[in-house]
């Protein structure tokens, strides 16, 4: 089966993990109203809401149909906790795999020189926690100067951890 209006590589992948049809979720950002727009997506857990991301910010990422050479990412994934940045990395490293997007996965509890080395190296997608991207940002490992797209993962669950923080 082919996916209209998707780069062919995003197509293949979608082919090769058994999608014969989008979600209702993933139709949806596709569609042509929804394009260069900011979208608010609310939908049940496994509806498909993180390759729905993925296939709608596909124009800022791929130039073409390729891969970008840009050294700096053009998307950021804000996950409120480090087992959804890594589900979320792994959803995004497949369907982007055959495209050769790098991806760098930010979050707590990792190797953080690792992580600088992976943003060093240049990264189009960024994926982590907020403290993470915030101590890369301070540190000046993450440079958000092209970012084309950005995505809060369950930001009801973001404001729920900012408006928990303890105030100075």
């Amino acid at each position: 089966m082919t996916f209209d209006n998707l780069p062919p590589l995003l197509d293949e992948a979608l082919t090769a993990r058994g999608y014969a049809t989008l979600t209702p979720v993933q139709a949806a950002v596709l569609q042509p109203e929804a394009a260069g727009r900011d979208l608010i997506v609310s939908a049940q857990t496994g509806s498909g809401k993180t390759v729905a991301f993925g296939l709608a910010m596909a124009p800022e990422i791929l130039d073409g149909g390729l891969v970008s050479l840009a050294r700096t990412p053009a998307a950021l994934i804000i996950a409120p906790t480090r087992e959804l940045a890594l589900q979320v990395s792994r959803e995004l490293m497949w369907l982007y795999g055959k495209a050769g997007v790098r991806i760098a996965t930010c979050v707590g509890g990792m190797d953080a020189s690792k992580e600088r080395r992976n943003l060093g190296q240049g990264a189009q997608i960024v994926v982590g926690t907020p403290g993470r991207l915030r101590d890369h940002l301070e540190r000046g490992a993450l440079d958000l100067s092209t970012l084309k797209v950005a995505v809060l993962d369950e930001a009801e669950q973001e404001l729920l951890v900012w408006s928990q923080r303890p105030r100075s």
